[in-house]
This record gives structure tokens, sequence and C-alpha cells, in this order.
């Protein structure tokens, strides 16, 4: 695809798929059939987190992922992610303070980088180790996690407000806006790191940059759960989304000469 296309292609994707969740919102207010509801809380879900990824892989450089491996990442590492998470929070989640709010952090960044570091051993074997590679890995991996606990959550308002379709709209208006600059943004920034300190074959530098960025996620993720004003979480937003958007700029103009560790500029 030529790399002006791709670098708009987001456009469509985001106005197409507002687009149909906008037809089956229509159709389940006109009919009150409620078989729409499902139909209507995946397209919340996904669209905006789908559009962000168009986004994100139209402003890498060279194109080296296939939808392919961009699909494994979403899918598997979204499911395999939330399931892994889930246990693990089972006995974390009986209280809400600040111990509490690390330890989520620390196991959902964690369990998200279970099929991306899977990818990355299969692209090491193959020698085709790249940043760029990384950070879009990690964003489709923060997609397919976001996208599934924003049905969830929206299965859950549904539920809980006893057919409220109103609460559920809010539900994913909200969850769906805010996914690129929480989950996928901080798994972008996670695994860029990551690729990074692989394709430098773990010098200290790289090793330390990927620690930090680590520790600065988990807790980008702990405020993310404990602020409730909107200004709070308009400022971790505009954080978590400039520094994803610094470091694909970054891994644009710098790479990394894997046989020697070195950096390089292309």
């Amino acid at each position: 695809m030529p790399t002006t296309m791709r670098k708009w292609a987001w456009l469509p994707v985001l106005a197409i798929g507002l687009g149909l969740y906008f037809l089956v919102q229509s159709t389940l207010i006109d009919t009150g059939n409620i078989n729409y509801v499902p139909s209507m809380i995946l397209l919340g879900a996904v669209v905006v987190p789908l559009a962000f990824l168009t986004f994100v892989a139209g402003s890498t450089g060279e194109w080296r992922i296939g939808p392919f491996v961009l699909a494994i990442a979403a899918l598997f590492g979204g499911v395999v992610g939330i399931v892994t998470a889930g246990r693990l929070e089972f006995d974390t989640l009986r209280g809400l303070n600040t111990s509490t709010l690390i330890g989520i952090g620390l196991i959902e960044e964690s369990c998200k980088l279970i099929v991306p570091v899977l990818i990355l051993v299969w692209q090491w074997r193959r020698g085709t180790v790249h940043v760029g590679d990384g950070l879009l890995i990690g964003v489709a991996a923060g997609m397919g996690f976001a996208a599934l606990e924003t049905m969830g959550y929206a299965f859950t308002a549904l539920l809980a407000s006893q057919g409220n379709i109103g609460e559920v709209e809010q539900t994913l208006f909200l969850r769906g806006l805010t996914s690129p600059a929480a989950h996928m943004a901080w798994t972008g920034l996670i695994c860029g790191a990551l690729w990074a300190a692989v394709a430098a074959r773990w010098s200290l530098a790289a090793t330390v940059r990927l620690v930090i960025t680590f520790v600065l996620a988990v807790a980008l993720h702990a405020l993310w759960d404990g602020v409730t004003g909107r200004v709070a979480y308009f400022f971790l937003a505009a954080v978590s989304l400039s520094w994803l958007l610094v470091e694909l700029h970054r891994s644009n103009t710098l790479t990394w000469d894997t046989p020697t560790g070195r950096v390089r500029r292309p």
C-alpha cells in the first residue's frame, strides 16, 4: 500500500466504523429489538481503537508487519491478557487503595505482554527485530485488551441499569474514546522499549530505558484507575498520548544495528 494511503487510512476506518455503529444504534432505537445490543457494544468498543491502530500503523516508516500479525496481537493478546489478568486480580480487587491500584497496573501491564513477547521471540529468531514493530504490536495488543474490557463494562452497565441503552452508550463513548490514551498507549510504549532493548542486545542504556518505561506505564495505569475528575483524566491522557507520539517519531528516526547492538540513523 502506498505510504500516503497508509498515512490517512485511519480516516475511512473511523468514518465507516462510526457509520456502522450509528446504523445499528438507530435500528435498535427504532425497533426496540435487543438483538442489536451485542452488535452495538462490539462496534462501540472496537471502532475508535481500530482507527487509532490504523493511524499508528500508517505513521510507521517502513511497512514490515502484515495485517495477520497485527490481528494475532490484537485478538490473542487481548484474550490472553484479559483472562490472565482477571485470574491474577481476583484477590487483588478486594480493596481499593494505593497498593491495590499499583498491583492492578502491574498485573495488567505484565499480562498484556504475553502474546507480544511470543511474537518478539518469533521475530528475533528470524532476525527482524525493529523498534517500530514493537510499538505497533504493543498498540495492537492494547487494543484487543481495551476492546474486550470495554465490552465487559458496557454489558455490566446494561445489566446494572436494567436495560438502559443510554447507560451503555455513555460507557462505550467514554471508554472507547479514551482507550488510545490508556491501554493502547501504555502497552505500545512498553513493547517499543522492549523491542529496542532486544535489538540493542540488552545494552545498559536500552535496558534501563525499558525498566523506566515499564515503571512509568504502571504508574500512569494506577493513576488512571485512581483519579475521578475529568481534568485529571484529560491530563493523564495528554501525557500518555504525547509520550506515545514522541516514541513513534523516535522509532522512525532511529534504528538499531542488531548484529552490533549500536544505534544508527537510517
